[in-house]
């Protein structure tokens, strides 16, 4: 039995792409900010879920405004691929 799951138009990449680096990214850099500060206490998950709420809220929108800013200075410098 397979399953047909739709995908979404291209048009929405310009937004997912910096939704999905937002969370692996957010989630990942407050879960080693969180260990580094507390070590392995008692409450380090609950600690580390709010600190990437937190996180996560600054680093979306941020992508959104940084991310163009970044592709046009990658343009100025990698070559572009041969025709």
């Amino acid at each position: 039995m397979s399953r047909n799951i739709g995908k979404l138009p291209a048009r929405y990449a310009a937004i997912v792409m910096p939704l999905l680096l937002s969370i692996f990214m957010s989630c990942i850099v407050a879960g080693i900010a969180t260990l580094r500060s507390m070590g392995f206490a008692e409450g380090l998950l609950r600690m580390w879920m709010s600190t990437w709420g937190v996180s996560w809220l600054v680093a979306f929108p941020s992508l959104l405004v940084v991310l163009p800013v970044v592709r046009r200075i990658v343009a100025a410098t990698v070559q572009s691929p041969p025709r």
